[in-house]
């Protein structure tokens, strides 16, 4: 056996040691011996190995020859088969308890494994258990926290299959414990590419909460030294978040309140809010206020929290009602004292709320400020009030909200009902666009009655608009405003939507006659699917040239309602293909058919990083299996099986890096949004 170490570190003196110096530490080493539980035998052994050292040491000619051979190059001791077990203890002594550990590991493998019940396969053990705890500890020191458990699962396992020493076990797997949080935020802390570490960081956080019986540690034993303290577990808990997307959050969150945690069901609700306000989903406020009314949060307020929710749900009087039920008497102080409308009021709390206490935690979110304006203004966000027939939308919505001090107080009064009437005529024009889009397949006939379904929608949104300008005024202490010329505009409402009822109708009219031209020409996805074959790496993968994918003429939106395996395959292959274009430098306008938003910015932001350092990545993925884990109406979960391979090019065509993966398994998630099935997340696979 090769030991890595030298005389000098065997002996514990600096190379600039002289003989007095070396057969002092020589000395002192003999007295300190390692009384852990070694047999005679090896006690010896060491002893020899430190004369023959300091024998060398002191002889001035052997010392010099010795010394060249190390300025030659020459590493490590070479020991017989009969002292090896002796030069392993000093090489742990010399504070490399990771050599040690492998060595020792390494020779009660077979077909050198000891003898069973032997003094060699005993001390081997006694060291395997010693050097991998002392090896743990460096690594825990070092802050590598995940290669440190690795140490002592190899350690634990060790001694299970030897047979020996359970309390230098037990000892192993208390270290073991006290060292998961640390290897949790050690493997969630890590680069975003590494999916597969923060997958196995999840499911160890999963797993830990749980044991810990939730959030609040119900399972916990207080005479346990091992276990975490509750209050320093949620100093690790509020330094883990960070490295969690919202949806991460949300997902676990729901899952440690199904077994029980309450305190995991008021943040899963949080983190909806969250979610819903950040992405634009006020269904995911929705899903908030019921999680909150189901939870018992014994004495603690949650009236305006609700009320907060209320409001971004434009339910005033709700709103209002949940802020005069609230307990606390400081913030109803507050509001009573505010200078201004009460509804200023409310939109100011609602605010700080959202910033300082909702929208902080999150890998995946970063606000600096939260503008309500632009919240109620979003057409999503208009198009889900106007669903759930809240009255307080409208005035919020179209006309309130630029009255209200603090958030638009320097626009006109002119301006913003003349926005407010633009708002509601391009949201009108909008949907009629999707309807027409949603008509392709139908016929002639079909297409006029949904011309009048559209002149419905068209007068429905007039009524509103003049039940908007009737709203009362908003009052200020300097001066009154009120909303004139009600029939200035509604003249002009009327011959703009007139105006726009005949630009449909005349639209609807040239478009099917269009469709009726193109019925010849029209490629259908079935028979020219795509192949993923088609971004083989090729002469054009080095041009800077924009060119646009051949498969962005050809594909269309998924709308079944119960997509079949072959079609859910279909759509994978069109987002591994646009992506594909996209970080290649290429164009490709089918990403956004069969992605989400925050999907398609991850890949331009990639492309936009890419283009700063002069590259581009040439991706070849194919298909090779599909599972369907789950499927509703609304989400259907799916596992699939890749062959991976991609290549990043410089500017000028070398290859910087290459990846191959024959077998990468992702799991994606899909979600049915106006009759459309889009992409929303995936992530590595088991």
């Amino acid at each position: 056996m090769e030991l890595p170490i030298d005389h000098f570190r065997l002996l514990g003196v600096s190379p600039s040691s002289g003989p007095e110096e070396v057969l002092r530490f020589f000395q002192l080493r003999l007295d300190r011996t390692p009384d852990k539980g070694f047999t005679p035998e090896v006690i010896a052994q060491r002893s020899e190995l430190l004369r023959r050292s300091a024998d060398l040491l002191c002889d001035k000619e052997l010392r010099e020859k010795y010394e060249a051979a190390l300025l030659g190059g020459a590493e490590g001791l070479e020991l017989s088969s009969n002292r090896e077990v002796a030069g392993l203890i000093l090489l742990w002594e010399a504070d490399i308890p990771c050599e040690a550990f492998k060595l020792s590991r390494k020779a009660l493998q077979p077909p050198q494994a000891p003898a069973l019940g032997s003094g060699r396969e005993a001390d081997l053990t006694l060291l395997a258990a010693l050097s991998c705890r002392d090896a743990a500890r460096q690594e825990k020191d070092q802050r590598h926290y995940s290669a440190a458990a690795e140490l002592l699962e190899q350690g634990i396992h060790l001694l299970q299959r030897m047979g020996k020493l359970p309390e230098h076990r037990s000892s192993l797997e208390n270290d073991l414990e006290v060292l998961l949080p640390y290897k949790i935020l050690d493997l969630l802390s890590r680069d975003l590419s590494d999916q597969k570490s923060h997958q196995e960081g999840l499911d160890l956080l999963d797993g830990f909460v749980l044991k810990r019986g939730g959030l609040e540690g119900k399972k916990l034993d207080n005479r346990s030294s091992t276990e975490l303290k509750q209050s320093d577990f949620e100093l690790f808990f509020q330094q883990i978040r960070k490295f969690l997307t919202v949806q991460e959050q949300i997902d676990l969150f729901w899952h440690w309140n199904k077994n029980g945690s309450i305190d995991a069901g008021f943040l899963c609700a949080i983190s909806l809010v969250a979610s819903g306000f950040y992405r634009r989903k006020p269904e995911s406020l929705q899903k908030a206020r019921k999680k909150l009314n189901r939870l018992n949060l014994q004495g603690f307020d949650a009236m305006p929290l609700l009320g907060c929710i209320d409001l971004l749900l434009a339910d005033l009087k709700q709103a209002e009602e949940c802020f005069a039920n609230s307990t606390d008497s400081g913030l109803k102080e507050w509001l009573d004292a505010y200078p201004g409308e009460k509804l200023a009021a409310l939109c100011d709390y609602s605010r700080n709320w959202l910033l300082r206490d909702v929208l902080t935690g999150y890998r995946d979110i970063e606000v600096d400020s939260v503008d309500l304006e632009a919240w109620f203004a979003d057409r999503d966000v208009q198009a889900y009030l106007d669903k759930i027939e809240k009255k307080g939308a409208l005035e919020i919505a179209k006309a309130g909200f630029s009255l209200i001090p603090g958030l638009s107080s320097e626009k006109a009064i002119s301006k913003s009902v003349a926005s407010t009437t633009a708002v509601e005529e391009t949201s009108t024009l909008s949907e009629a666009g999707a309807n027409n889009v949603s008509l392709e397949n139908q016929k002639l006939g079909e297409e006029f009655f949904e011309t009048e379904v559209l002149m419905g929608n068209i007068i429905a949104t007039y009524k509103k608009i003049i039940s908007s300008l009737k709203i009362p005024s908003f009052k200020r202490t300097d001066k009154k405003i009120t909303v004139r010329s009600n029939k200035l505009l509604l003249g002009s409402l009327l011959f703009l939507i007139m105006f726009a009822s005949g630009g449909l109708i005349g639209w609807l009219s040239i478009r099917s006659q269009l469709q009726i031209n193109s019925k010849t020409t029209k490629l259908s996805l079935d028979e020219d699917k795509i192949s993923l074959k088609k971004t083989e790496f090729n002469d054009k993968a080095n041009s800077k040239e924009v060119i646009p994918s051949v498969a962005s003429l050809q594909f269309k939106a998924l709308t079944s309602e119960t997509p079949s395996k072959e079609e859910l395959i279909s759509l994978i292959e069109v987002w591994l293909l646009s992506k594909a274009d996209i970080l290649a430098g290429r164009s490709n306008s089918n990403l956004l058919k069969v992605a989400r938003g925050p999907l398609v910015n991850i890949v331009t932001d990639q492309r936009k990083k890419d283009e700063k350092l002069g590259e581009k990545q040439i991706i070849n993925a194919e298909i090779k299996s599909l599972e369907i884990l789950d499927q509703t109406n609304k989400r259907i979960a799916v596992k699939v099986e890749l062959d991976y391979k991609d290549k990043r090019i410089n500017d000028s065509g070398e290859v910087s890096s290459e990846t191959s993966m024959p077998s990468l398994k992702v799991k994606y998630i899909l979600g049915r949004k106006n009759s459309q099935w889009q992409l929303v997340d995936f992530r590595s696979s088991k």
